[in-house]
């Protein structure tokens, strides 16, 4: 399995069988660039996980690829007048021979006066690498590779080190860090405190990386 990290909460992941970009939204840059995907994911609607803009170009130049979404942000997609299939917890997705489960329900609680918007998680290849989209849901499958949320209004470090912990990943790939000025304070601290036999790996712009 290969990633790469286009910042903040946008990873494309590749497997032996399949391209699957998730959560290309307003904070991330370079994805706009891929072609040949064969799946676009999304976990809920906020502008930096979905760029209203760049999506429909982006599909256009993957028409193979099948772009799925929560159900808040189903709206979203059918005012860009896009096809999507939406998703709930307990729903499952087949892309050749990956697998996702689609997990969670709700996203992080920002601030008691805000209202709680849905979320989903993906977990590819039963745990093979998951991502939370803005949530803290632990999943019942043992966790290999977890794409780990760093800064985020809804987000405090000592959640995350808590949130890693009770995951305990094999590897866990620091992202939605674009609201931090120094995102590698957050990353000593996860390699400080991660559990044993957590690495963190941070992934480097723009590049693949072996996982």
């Amino acid at each position: 399995m290969r990633i790469v990290h286009y910042g903040h909460a946008c990873v494309l992941l590749e497997t032996e069988n399949a391209r699957i970009l998730i959560d290309p939204g307003t904070f991330s840059t370079g994805f706009e660039n891929e072609r040949d995907l064969d799946a676009v994911l999304i976990t809920h609607q906020h502008f930096d996980h979905i760029d209203a803009e760049k999506l429909p170009g982006l599909l256009k130049a993957n028409p193979d690829a099948r772009l799925i979404t929560d159900p808040g942000s189903a709206e979203t997609v059918e005012k860009l007048g896009l096809t999507s299939r939406t998703v709930r917890p307990g729903d499952s997705l087949d892309f050749g021979k990956t697998g996702i489960a689609v997990v969670g329900g709700q996203h992080a609680t920002i601030h008691q006066d805000i209202p709680i918007v849905p979320n989903v998680g993906y977990l590819v290849d039963d745990g093979a690498f998951y991502h939370p989209g803005d949530s803290f849901f632990v999943p019942d499958q043992k966790v290999d590779v977890l794409a780990l949320p760093t800064g985020a209004p809804w987000l405090k470090v000592g959640e995350a080190v808590d949130y890693l912990r009770a995951v305990a990943p094999r590897v866990a790939v620091p992202i939605h860090e674009a609201v931090l000025a120094r995102p590698e304070m957050h990353y000593g601290l996860f390699t400080n405190l991660a559990p044993e036999g957590t690495e963190v790996k941070v992934a480097p712009r723009d590049e693949f990386t072996t996982l």
